[in-house]
């Protein structure tokens, strides 16, 4: 590699992973665009196919293969990289993306799976801390939501694809949506059934998964706000807002806090 792509591979890193301001409005832009495409593909999966929209997937396509290339590159561990969930769930998005001329919108709820993206970057989960207050205060309660909306579409998606017209009733995305969503609160209404083994195995993922996710949720919102502060002599990472010890060993803490509203 010569010195001049190592400079340019050097910025592009930085980018992603540095603490500068710049790099810190860069990954929020990306954050942006991960809940603008998600809100898009939302709003289109259930419309035919036309040349506006093509024309739309391929724009979306072009910047998310342009960032997966960008941290590819700059990747120390490239196979590791390849190997990484959200790496994989890119590659995904894009094949749903090129292949949707040819196969039609039925495999488009793929593209949903992106919502997997949302908010789960280190550096970017280190920007929100820094930067948002209410972040800071709420985040196990704000993750626990994220999470179990991006489980609900990643599901949605999967029910359309593995099962969509192969099951009474389930046809479209909105029939996933709400197969997924009545499964997933066990409320069983029981107008859309899945009649195969697969079918029920399926559902049965749902539920087990979506009782961890709601328990989290619930966890989140009843249980008593930590805030992050490192314990240095036994580790203990999340502290009551008000500690001056750490609870575990003793150790005199310095949370720091802006003070009483």
């Amino acid at each position: 590699m010569s010195s001049s792509d190592r400079s340019i591979r050097d910025r592009v890193r930085l980018l992603y992973e540095g603490r500068s301001k710049r790099a810190t409005r860069f990954r929020y832009g990306l954050l942006i665009f991960d809940a603008v495409t998600i809100v898009f593909f939302l709003a289109t999966a259930t419309l035919p196919l036309s040349p506006a929209l093509i024309a739309a997937d391929a724009g979306v396509a072009a910047i998310i293969l342009a960032d997966f290339a960008c941290r590819l590159w700059i990747s120390e561990n490239r196979l590791r990289h390849l190997r990484q969930i959200y790496v994989i769930v890119d590659v995904l998005v894009l094949a749903s993306l090129i292949a949707a001329p040819f196969l039609g919108q039925g495999w488009a709820a793929l593209r949903l799976l992106r919502a997997l993206r949302l908010v789960h970057s280190y550096h970017l989960l280190k920007d929100l801390r820094r930067d948002v207050r209410i972040f800071r205060l709420y985040e196990d309660a704000i993750l626990a939501t994220v999470n179990l909306l991006v489980f609900i579409f990643a599901m949605t998606a999967l029910v359309l694809v593995l099962r969509g017209g192969q099951e009474p009733g389930l046809e479209t995305y909105v029939d996933a949506l709400y197969f997924t969503v009545t499964t997933l609160t066990t409320t069983g209404y029981g107008d859309i059934l899945m009649t195969t083994g697969t079918g029920r195995l399926l559902a049965v993922g749902i539920m087990l998964a979506g009782v961890g996710l709601f328990l989290r949720l619930a966890r989140a919102i009843f249980v008593p706000a930590k805030v992050r502060h490192k314990c240095q002599d036994c580790g203990l990472l999340k502290q009551d807002p008000d500690a001056i010890h750490c609870k575990h060993c003793g150790r005199e803490l310095k949370i720091e806090t802006e003070g009483a509203d």
